[in-house]
């Protein structure tokens, strides 16, 4: 029985990533192949699969969680905070879950082919709309992004992802593999593209910059780096500009229709932020929060007091938009403890990480998305948050490793 679950069990893990993007069509299979995986697992783990959870990272994201249950325990929110709990448990429960599968590997590339089939679906299901609607698509934000498999930016999510990835399989020298993931990598760029997926593209040019702290050839890694650096500093003014001159909580811009001008849903991010940092306000020092629900609860009461345009203010109300982004709301509903031990987790694995480019542009990545997005909010977000956790615990399980030979060797 057992050499039967651990056959199948590595198999349930990675179908369960290569379908995760199609959850809307398949609700019940990803529910059901976790299921069978926490079943399996007291059956599959070994010893030496118990031992990867005495590391620091882990240890550090263990403390992270029984903060977030103690302090909502003692709280007496628990009741309202344990649905965003559970995502975090989610995230972590799938790094545990990982450990008896090793092959990580494996686990890449079924990442890389779950991004080319949510892409072939998504431009499938652009393309039908486009032939069926009488609007031209391309001036439809709505339907535009109705169109595609899951939201902008876990698709963006995904491709930033599988981009690295594919980058981290390329090799030195010529090799046939090598053809394949650059094709690779400039469908998920064009895909980005075409979707107009602005926050994964100045994510990537992100990890650009970073890479150039990596390898040889400085010449034309300073001139990449200025260049990049100058694309981010003409977007930002580009944007300051627009904030300056649009006065979001007053008008509701509904007359723009332009579709390349609406795709980075500034207009929310403004709002909820500017609406996070009045309650940040309000509430002072902040040591072990307001809870989340709380937290949204008061979102709903500034927009209702703040926004000025009728139609505006009761689509904020209506839809109880959350901080979209992470630390903010970790900040506000956990405190300032939950947010210390949240950012000392990445900062001790980018640290730890440091000398690996792979690692780094992964914590870069998970960093990023955190500032322009709640991924513990939704039961994908937690799903690919769990993701990178397990890339990266790996790599970083690689690197010591590494190190502890090196150390036996001299």
């Amino acid at each position: 029985m057992k050499i039967l679950l651990r056959a199948i069990y590595p198999y349930a893990f990675l179908l369960l990533y290569l379908i995760l993007p199609f959850d809307n069509y398949v609700r019940a299979l990803p529910n059901i192949l976790l299921i069978v995986l926490v079943a399996a697992f007291p059956f599959v783990i070994t010893k030496k699969d118990i031992q990867k959870v005495k590391t620091i990272p882990v240890l550090i994201l263990l403390g992270f969680i029984l903060f977030l249950l103690g302090n909502a325990l003692i709280q007496g929110r628990l009741e309202t905070d344990i649905n965003i709990i559970k995502k975090v448990l989610i995230a972590f429960g799938l790094l545990l879950l990982y450990f008896p599968v090793r092959n990580v590997d494996k686990l890449k590339k079924i990442v890389i082919f779950s991004s080319l089939a949510t892409i072939l679906f998504s431009v499938i299901n652009v393309i039908i709309v486009y032939n069926t609607s009488e609007e031209l698509l391309f001036k439809s934000y709505p339907l535009l992004i109705e169109s595609l498999l899951i939201d902008r930016i876990y698709l963006g999510f995904l491709s930033v992802l599988s981009i690295l990835i594919c980058f981290d399989f390329l090799r030195p020298k010529f090799h046939p593999e090598n053809r394949y993931y650059v094709v690779y990598i400039i469908i998920n760029l064009l895909f980005l593209i075409l979707i107009v997926s602005k926050v994964a593209l100045l994510i990537l040019l992100a990890v650009l910059i970073t890479r150039q702290f990596y390898g040889k050839t400085k010449k034309v890694r300073i001139l990449v780096t200025v260049i990049a650096l100058t694309v981010m500093v003409f977007g930002y003014l580009q944007f300051n500009k627009e904030i300056v001159q649009q006065d979001f909580l007053k008008s509701s811009q509904n007359t723009e229709t332009n579709f390349f001008k609406k795709t980075l849903t500034w207009d929310i991010r403004t709002i909820v932020w500017h609406c996070a940092g009045v309650i940040s306000e309000e509430t002072g020092l902040n040591l072990f929060g307001i809870g989340f629900k709380e937290t949204k609860d008061r979102l709903a009461d500034c927009y209702e007091e703040k926004i000025v345009d009728p139609q505006k203010k009761n689509r904020f109300v209506s839809d109880r938009y959350n901080t979209h982004n992470q630390y903010f709301d970790f900040y506000l509903s956990t405190g300032l403890i939950g947010l210390i031990l949240f950012v000392g987790f990445l900062v001790y694995l980018i640290v730890s990480n440091r000398k690996v480019f792979f690692a780094t542009a992964l914590v870069v990545v998970l960093i990023a998305y955190c500032f322009m997005e709640n991924i513990f909010h939704r039961q994908l977000g937690a799903y690919y948050a769990g993701l990178i956790l397990i890339l990266l615990i790996t790599e970083n399980s690689r690197n010591l490793n590494k190190t502890i030979k090196e150390s036996e060797e001299a």
